[in-house]
């Protein structure tokens, strides 16, 4: 198996727009390099677009390639290089959350003569992700302490507390018709199943509604209009989700072929809430008997005080260590993750200040900072508003970005610099990039971010020579028309050039 530092040279093919093109030479100096790469990039369709790029040697920092490396561009998601690298470097690849559960009543004759309190932290992955696809695992676990206290019955509510972070639900400047998809999930200092209801949209007789089901246990905490149709078996998906704002009744109209099931997973308003009436219906089919309501802690006059004597933790959930997290971020591009661990920072260090909400987004931008002085980025220049990267407000240039990596590949305790290189992509192999980089050069060989908004298309990472030289880059495309095909061909193009390119 290669590694970062074991390629091997090839001959040189580069595919512009009109076909191959073959180079009768290797490039072996930089200048040859930089022809190479600005040929791709200055390909006519681009022309009415930006190109922001940058070439770092690891082992010398010498810059090799630089295209308006200072200048602001809208990183999409490589702003989550941003956020997974700040929370490695302040929280530590060993941190990990804790989700508490307490009762706050005595317990007589198996009755729970109170309340029962999930005390939230952000922890992002409760559900099934890693728990083999178990989406209830943690809530039966749960039903299991109880049982062990002698607990059959919960005379009160079930109360969600969120307040690890503010109630600002989604992020500043992210667009309106997002909000229904998986990749626009409200964020909860309470989350479960990634904030995010699991269809499954199977086709049945031609011209009939298909068959709606969802996860978990077809919860009634959402309502669902079925408005899709079933058609030939030669006819082509076409997918229809919509949710009417600020509730959480879903519009499924897609078309479906025959012999097809549409899995799509769609994002609900309120986490906490959901949170809390998924566990009540856990525990009445684990044979609990719960009287009270699903309650989010925001509606109640009087907040949870753990450190009265009348509170008594009966369970805690421990999440996977944070290098697990952050790969999951990275790999996936899994915006509610970077969300979280943004406002995370902001909880596990709060800021005195006024004009900053405690657990916002805000102040664990402002906490990420330290890592990113450290990294040598001017943050008098640097803009960022969210942790995932799907507000357009967020504003980097390509030596920022390049700075962050090179600190991160250097960075001072090992344990980090694992966990970042191993949350990001593989090409040819994992991730977001697992379809690219099938080329012999670069296949396996590159680890790196991909990013994407309509118009914007990002790449960052790390890449070896044919030399075996560590390389950092960024390529950055803004404003273009042209496809996100195009774009992401360009930049393969650029990142195969230097993985073999012989320095």
């Amino acid at each position: 198996m290669r590694t970062l530092f074991q390629t091997v040279a090839c001959g040189l093919v580069v595919y512009f727009l009109g076909g191959p093109v073959s180079l009768t030479a290797q490039p072996t100096d930089r200048d040859g390099l930089a022809s190479a790469i600005d040929a791709v990039l200055d390909d006519d369709v681009f022309a009415n677009g930006w190109w922001g790029a940058m070439v770092v040697d690891l082992s010398t920092r010498a810059v090799i390639y630089q295209r308006y490396a200072g200048q602001n561009f809208v990183p999409a998601s490589n702003t989550k290089l941003y956020t997974t690298a700040a929370a490695l470097d302040l929280l530590g690849p060993a941190y990990r959350y804790h989700t508490d559960v307490f009762i706050d009543g005595p317990v007589v004759d198996g009755v729970l003569e109170g309340n029962l309190v999930i005390h939230g932290t952000g922890d992002p992955v409760i559900g099934g992700r890693f728990n083999d696809g178990d989406r209830t695992a943690t809530f039966r676990a749960w039903a299991d302490s109880l049982r062990t206290l002698g607990i059959t019955r919960i005379a009160g509510d079930l109360i969600g507390d969120d307040d690890a972070f503010d109630d600002m639900p989604l992020g500043y400047g992210w667009s309106w018709d997002d909000e229904p998809y998986w990749y626009a999930a409200e964020v909860s200092g309470l989350s479960f199943n990634d904030n995010n209801v699991d269809f499954a949209i199977e086709a049945r007789n031609q011209g009939q509604p298909a068959r709606i089901t969802w996860e978990p246990y077809s919860t009634d905490y959402v309502r669902v209009l079925n408005k899709t149709i079933t058609t030939s078996r030669d006819s082509t998906l076409v997918e229809g989700y919509a949710r009417a704002r600020g509730t959480n009744t879903f519009a499924l109209s897609s078309r479906v072929p025959q012999g097809h099931t549409d899995f799509e997973s769609l994002a609900m308003t309120n986490p906490t809430h959901f949170f809390v009436h998924v566990l009540r219906e856990t525990l009445l089919r684990e044979g609990l008997t719960v009287v009270g309501r699903p309650v989010d802690v925001d509606d109640l006059s009087i907040k949870p005080d753990y450190t009265q004597a009348r509170y008594r933790r009966v369970a805690r959930h421990t999440s996977p260590p944070l290098a697990d997290i952050v790969k999951v971020t990275n790999k996936r591009s899994q915006n509610l993750y970077a969300e979280q661990l943004l406002r995370t920072l902001a909880a596990e260090y709060p800021r005195d200040e006024k004009k900053l909400k405690p657990g916002s987004a805000a102040m664990g931008i402002q906490v990420a900072m330290a890592t990113f002085v450290k990294a040598g980025i001017d943050t008098s220049r640097i803009q960022l508003v969210d942790g995932s990267g799907l507000s357009r407000s967020n504003l980097v240039t390509p030596a920022m970005t390049i700075a962050l990596l090179q600190y991160m590949w250097h960075h001072p305790d090992a344990a980090v610099r694992e966990a970042f290189y191993a949350s990001l992509s593989i090409g040819g192999r994992d991730g977001t990039l697992q379809y690219r980089f099938r080329q012999e050069a670069a296949a396996g060989n590159v680890h790196a971010k991909t990013g994407t908004l309509g118009n914007v298309s990002a790449l960052s990472g790390f890449v070896a020579s044919a030399a075996g030289t560590p390389l950092a880059f960024v390529l950055i495309s803004n404003h273009h028309t042209t496809t996100g095909r195009v774009v992401r061909s360009a930049q393969d193009q650029v990142v195969d050039l230097l993985a073999r390119y012989r320095l």
